[in-house]
């Protein structure tokens, strides 16, 4: 069911994005090479507590650790561990901060070190995607506008484009209604209304769109061909006259 938020619960909404936006730029300024990805996920937890709030991820369907960090061809759901991130990886962290029953719900993906252009690229592009999503958004624009101008650009970049995971709705839960991929038909999928909160999400590849899930974890999804892969994700306000993109 999709829900659309009255004013006060965009205002418990805006801390919960806060709160967020805040914790990744804690751990931006801190994540180096030759900590291990269960050190970033430390970071995580010690700033969302300290805010009064709880760290979403943590327990969400037997979810082990309080983020996801993934590391160069680990695309999503990198489950913390022992994994050194070593000079030169770029290294996603996807986090969802929740307070006063409301989430906030972001992913940044870092440049640690001497990293190559190409991944430089990638990474820049994987963010362009985002704002190239967001141009234009307001209430009545169809859905899958969303997608197609992700699509659009990561491709005409030679980029894949992840299909079995996407962006949603978020609210007093993590996941809500509707789903929102980052490809699609344009002039298609339901119209966007004014107070519906959206999770708007690249996720590309430099490879080949396909990837798989780690059987030995059931969670870290890897591309298919072992490229590296770049996420950028923020929670956005749908509005009358735009967007308010809640955790920038």
């Amino acid at each position: 069911m999709i829900t659309v938020k009255n004013s006060r619960e965009i205002e418990l909404m805006r801390e919960s994005c806060r709160i967020a936006k805040e914790t990744l730029e804690f751990v931006g300024k801190r994540i180096r090479a030759g900590m291990t990805t269960k050190e970033v996920d430390e970071l995580v937890y010690k700033y969302i507590t300290s805010c009064g709030a709880y760290p979403s991820e943590l327990g969400y369907e037997g979810y082990p650790a309080s983020s996801c960090v993934s590391v160069n061809e680990v695309v999503v759901h990198g489950v913390p561990s022992d994994r050194i991130i070593l000079d030169g990886d770029i290294v996603s962290v996807d986090i969802v901060a929740e307070k006063n029953g409301y989430h906030g719900d972001c992913a940044r993906t870092y440049l640690i070190g001497n990293v190559s252009e190409e991944k430089k690229r990638l990474v820049k592009v994987t963010e362009e995607c985002f704002f190239k999503a967001v141009e234009g958004l307001r209430a009545g624009v169809p859905l899958y506008d969303i997608g197609y101008a992700v699509q659009t650009h990561a491709e005409a970049n030679g980029y894949g484009v992840v299909r079995e995971l996407t962006g949603h709705g978020i609210g007093k839960s993590m996941h809500e209604d509707p789903s929102v991929p980052n490809y699609g038909k344009r002039g298609t999928g339901m119209r966007l209304k004014a107070g519906m909160t959206i999770c708007i999400e690249p996720m590309i590849n430099m490879g080949t769109r396909r990837v798989f899930v780690d059987n030995s974890d059931g969670w870290t999804v890897v591309t298919a061909d072992g490229k590296p892969a770049a996420h950028y994700e923020n929670t956005v306000l749908i509005k009358e006259d735009g967007v308010e993109i809640l955790t920038l």
